[in-house]
């Protein structure tokens, strides 16, 4: 779903806290819904999640209507805008993957075409639990952003936790693979990978229309092998682990730790 900026959140061993604690699970196939799936599940991206606690989320929908978690009519209204039986849950089962559209299949032919699916295991590199596709945080740099010549409208579609404003050019992030950040007095964070991209950015996000450009443009600049026994992907941002959590505000230095 969509998210909302903040001015400052405290981070721990699952990443920013409220996010990606809530799951939308199908009823029938077992899956988690994902817009990395966009013909069945793009939808979502009409959705706003709020929230004022970790453990509590506002939807506003795409009509306006507003409705909180736990609420007795919410997965009625999630599953009517999806046209699935759907739950909106913070349990879903160990086993459960996320389906993820080919991105170049997707690009090929469209988001409404039927793609190659490969079904992915949540939370990677999470502790156990975690909702995140791979790792508890998402960072992104000003530089990538401004190589993709995208900076001013795509922080959105990229949906990091971080966007790390930086003087340096290119796609930087490709270089902290491996090394250790700290960001204001308290976090640190281990950069664990270059962050491969799906169909999600290219997708509409709330009022903003359709960009396949947004992974054009990395497809063509920034395709790289992010991890071991994976290709070349189409690469922006990058993943991190919480060594040390702790708040962060926008204006924290960021810097090696």
């Amino acid at each position: 779903m969509l998210g909302e900026a903040m001015s400052d959140a405290t981070v721990d061993g699952r990443g920013v806290a409220g996010d990606r604690r809530l799951a939308v699970l199908d009823h029938d196939t077992g899956r988690v819904g994902s817009a990395k799936r966009p013909r069945r599940w793009s939808a979502l991206l009409g959705v706003r999640a709020t929230g004022d606690a970790p453990d509590r989320a506002r939807l506003t929908f795409p009509d306006g209507t507003v409705l909180d978690h736990p609420d007795a009519g919410l997965d009625a209204a999630l599953s009517r805008l999806l046209g699935r039986d759907v739950t909106l849950t913070d349990a879903v089962p160990a086993d459960a993957l996320l389906d993820r559209a080919d991105p170049d299949a997707v690009l090929a032919e469209g988001v409404d075409a039927d793609v190659p699916v490969t079904g992915n295991p949540l939370g990677g590199v999470a502790p156990p639990g975690s909702l995140v596709d791979f790792a508890p945080v998402h960072l992104v740099t000003t530089a990538s952003l401004d190589a993709l010549d995208l900076l001013r409208e795509a922080v959105p579609r990229y949906r990091p936790n971080l966007v790390v404003a930086t003087e340096a050019r290119g796609f930087v992030e490709n270089d902290w693979v491996g090394r250790e950040l700290r960001i204001g007095p308290e976090v640190v964070l281990r950069v664990l990978a270059p962050t491969p991209r799906c169909a999600v950015p290219t997708l509409a996000h709330g009022p903003l229309p359709r960009a396949p450009q947004a992974l054009r443009q990395p497809a063509r600049r920034n395709r790289v092998v992010p991890l071991p026994g994976l290709g070349p992907q189409p690469c922006v941002g990058a993943y991190a682990v919480v060594l040390r959590g702790g708040r962060v505000a926008v204006g924290d230095r960021v810097e090696p730790a």
